[in-house]
């Protein structure tokens, strides 16, 4: 398998807090990866880099052969919109939206829309009778897979989870994670920020962080 991620002593320091201390690792296309670790060991600093939202201190965050940190605006949206999906512990949906308009949204940073792919992956989802709902008309469970299908609308290379399933009770959490199966046997690439060893369990492998470093890979 070729090699889609490559962290390289990354760093990140906020003030005179050092969230990242030299993490080094990579990742397989394919590889379904746990980060782990208490909070504040830095989980969600290395998956913000990873995504663009945030840029490291030092050190190198390449994805799919781009140096992330030397992109400018312009680039670091095309990067997020061509190759980066996203699902939040919070949903991020735009309350004024319908769960087919969020979907679409994700696709409107390629200038382009699809409201018939949009349909297809809330179907994937189990929303197909939900599709013009708006947020405040869906459970929990259900916003987070509109959120699924708003990061796979745009078949990125890599899908960065944090703590997707940290807001949803045991019944919606199982059918989020049974998305994610899916999405792994279909050989797709997830890092997944989790706090649950049952969830870790079921990815290939497990990262652990701890005071910004790399506790322990397995």
């Amino acid at each position: 398998m070729a090699t889609l991620v490559q962290i390289e002593n990354l760093r990140k320091e906020f003030g005179n807090v050092r969230a990242l201390d030299g993490v080094t690792f990579s990742v397989e296309s394919g590889e379904w990866i746990a980060i782990m670790g208490p909070s504040g060991s830095g989980k969600t600093t290395l998956i913000n880099i990873l995504g663009g939202l945030d840029t490291p201190t030092s050190g190198q965050a390449v994805v799919d052969g781009t140096d992330v940190a030397r992109l400018d605006e312009a680039g670091l949206t095309r990067f997020r919109a061509e190759k980066i999906g996203f699902v939040f512990q919070q949903f991020h949906l735009v309350q004024y939206l319908t769960a087919l308009e969020n979907v679409m949204l994700a696709q409107y940073f390629h200038s382009t829309t699809d409201e018939g792919e949009a349909r297809v992956a809330l179907e994937r989802v189990g929303l197909a009778d939900r599709i013009d709902h708006l947020p405040s008309e869906l459970s929990g469970g259900e916003q987070q897979r509109v959120a699924v299908a708003r990061a796979l609308i745009n078949q990125p290379k890599l899908i960065l989870a944090d703590e997707p399933t940290g807001n949803l009770d045991e019944a919606n959490e199982q059918i989020v994670l049974r998305l994610f199966r899916e999405l792994h046997t279909e050989g797709h690439t997830i890092l997944m920020v989790t706090h649950a060893h049952s969830i870790g369990e079921l990815a290939d492998r497990r990262i652990d962080l701890a005071h910004g470093r790399l506790a322990h890979k397995v």
